[in-house]
């Protein structure tokens, strides 16, 4: 497996990646970081838990040191309580050794030590001590006869896992490049006041490179310049053969988006990660430990369960080992996997996940396999962990993952007034409507009563109105008479032009209903000549061909044609105003015989439609008191 290491000096982010995927992320931000030199003074001294909070600062959480953590920092000698070893306001030289988690600050402790390349020098340690990682015997007995010759007094020397095979100049010179930071700090305490920092490695890169280059590393990746030429002139000394590459953010894609390393960080924040056979597991993390549950899912490819279950499982433990050093899991850690019965497949499953977490820093320790199927193991914290650097609690439920729903009690009675009321509105609402029934039932009897009687005065209305009709035509054939005295030569004229006479007395007497009667001025002992005349006779009629025929044959039309009559007559008298006034009175005395014939029919009519009307009323009347 090639791996690399990838650098965002900018963003103090380093990822180290194996075949091209992110298995570990080094991130070096906040106030506190692990290996920090502060110099402080004592605030509070707890006996209770024989511990000290002290002032570095840099924060309002004061740092937190533990007597079994206090070194050189001891008033006194000997097994005493921690009120005898500190007292307030003293001044103390204190590293960091776990940066904050949560509402707690920082861990401190008084044994300083000085990393470097291949040795951790430890000012107020004692003794030489060699990595468990380098196995070989013979290597380890040259390594500690090496310390012991060059480590200076009263000190203690550590050699790393990289010193294994190290010439002897690399590592004299390494230590020696200690022991001058030390004094170069010693001096710096003693000059400056608390609280204040005095010791930070401030080249990232560098760091990175001393404490995470491997053999097995092939490359790095840098997206600093300056940072690139510190890191050559490092390799070069240590005769390392790493590639070493500058990556262009402003040019290129920007370095933690190429190398898919934000997205990396994005997912590691969820709690579900997939696996490639299709199961899944979740990541809870708590505040005393963290449980990670291992699922199927969607897997059944196997031949039968007990397949399916290893299988799950095996594939859980290597996403489990690289997602500890992914999130930085530190602290108790159970993993719930897929119940098995068979003690062997339990015993195969131990050994696959011992073997997959031997390459993690942090040295996992597995305790044991519970009765209930539970994994636990414990895992060194360094650091904080992913939630704490890129994370941020909720505004709403505060990081608990849920919100309140408690019952109001006010708000519970109030609801169950408002339910009464609107069962009581129901009800009101239900009589109202039957209520409504009733009388909406009442109405239609009514009506249905109203509407027998309106029948009946509506067939009486019906016959009143037929009555009224036939009296209203009869009443419009009724004439009014009306007598106008005219001379003879005021006949000729009338007759000639088609005038009605009725015009001598105005034009409001020219309607259908009056009767003229015309009388001589010269005889006013005669009835007079009587012409009938309409609303047409305004019409002048021209002279027929037969206008020799005799006066009687035209008399006799019908009475609704008396204008045609009066017609008629004018021109008989326009045409014989040659005869004498002898046979003029001949002929107005015949006419005046033939409107006397008339009016006695008119009358007769009249009396016949006068007995219809009344025998009508009388059948009408016999009907009505018959249905009463």
């Amino acid at each position: 497996m090639t791996q690399q290491i990838v650098i965002a000096e900018q963003a103090r982010i380093a990822a180290l990646l194996t075949d091209d995927r992110v298995d570990e992320l080094i991130v070096a931000q906040g106030q506190y970081q692990i290996g920090d030199i502060f110099i402080g003074t004592v605030e509070n001294v707890l006996p209770g838990i024989d511990a000290a909070f002290i002032d570095i600062g840099e924060s309002e959480k004061n740092g937190f040191i533990h007597v079994s953590d206090l070194g050189p920092l001891r008033l006194k000698k000997g097994v005493m309580g921690i009120t005898e070893l500190l007292e307030p306001k003293q001044k103390v030289l204190v590293q960091v050794m776990k940066e904050p988690t949560g509402t707690k600050g920082p861990r401190l402790t008084g044994n300083i030590s000085m990393p470097g390349k291949y040795l951790i020098l430890q000012p107020f340690g004692q003794g030489v001590n060699i990595s468990r990682k380098i196995n070989t015997e013979t290597e380890r007995s040259r390594l500690r006869a090496l310390g012991v010759l060059m480590k200076p007094p009263s000190t203690g020397l550590l050699f790393r896992t990289e010193a294994e095979k190290i010439k002897e100049e690399l590592l004299i010179e390494d230590l020696e490049n200690l022991i001058e930071k030390w004094e170069s700090i010693l001096k710096l305490s003693e000059t400056s006041s608390p609280p204040s920092l005095i010791k930070r490695d401030e080249d990232f890169s560098l760091k990175i490179l001393r404490d995470y280059v491997r053999s097995s590393t092939k490359k790095i990746t840098i997206d600093s310049v300056t940072s690139i030429e510190r890191a050559k002139d490092f390799l070069i000394n240590n005769e390392s053969n790493v590639e070493l590459g500058f990556h262009d953010n402003y040019a290129n894609e920007h370095i933690l988006d190429k190398y898919q390393i934000k997205k990396t960080i994005q997912k590691a924040l969820q709690p579900r990660v997939d696996l490639p056979s299709g199961g899944y597991i979740i990541i809870e993390p708590t505040e005393a430990l963290t449980v990670i549950d291992v699922n199927s899912g969607s897997f059944t490819r196997s031949a039968n369960s007990r397949q399916t279950v290893l299988w799950t499982n095996c594939e859980a433990a290597i996403e489990i080992s690289r997602q500890m050093k992914l999130r930085n899991i530190g602290g108790v850690i159970v993993v719930d996997f897929i119940d098995m019965e068979s003690r062997r497949d339990q015993f195969q499953l131990l050994e696959h996940f011992t073997s997959a977490i031997k390459d993690d820093s942090a040295r996992p320790q597995i305790a044991q396999l519970t009765e209930l199927g539970l994994v636990e193991l414990t895992r060194k914290r360094q650091g904080q962990n992913i939630y704490e650097l890129f994370g941020k609690k909720c505004n709403v439920c505060n990081g608990l993952g849920h919100i309140e729903n408690l019952l109001n009690y006010q708000n519970s009675d109030l609801e169950i007034l408002e339910n009464e009321k609107k069962l009581q509105k129901s009800n009101n609402t239900k009589i109202a409507d039957l209520e409504l029934e009733e009388l909406i039932i009442k109405e239609e009897k009514i009506n249905e009563k109203e509407s027998h009687t309106s029948k009946n005065t509506n067939k009486e209305e019906l016959n009143n109105k037929k009555d009224n009709d036939i009296l209203n035509t009869a009443n419009s054939k009724e004439k009014n008479k009306i007598t106008i005295q005219l001379t003879n030569d005021e006949k000729l004229v009338y007759s000639q032009l088609g005038i009605n006479p009725l015009i001598k007395l105005g034009k409001e007497y020219i309607t259908s209903n009056n009767i003229v009667y015309l009388e001589d001025e010269n005889d006013s002992n005669d009835k007079g000549n009587i012409l009938k005349s309409d609303q047409n006779s305004k019409k002048k009629s021209s002279p027929t061909k037969n206008s020799k025929k005799s006066l009687k044959a035209q008399t006799k039309v019908d009475v609704e044609n008396n204008n045609d009559l009066e017609i008629d007559i004018q021109n008989n008298l326009s045409f014989r105003d040659n005869e004498s006034t002898v046979n003029t009175q001949n002929t107005s005395a015949a006419i005046i015989t033939d409107n006397i014939e008339v009016g006695i029919t008119e009358d007769k009519k009249e009396i016949e439609i006068n007995d219809e009307v009344n025998n009508a009323r009388k059948k009408r009347r016999r009907s009505s008191a018959s249905i009463e």
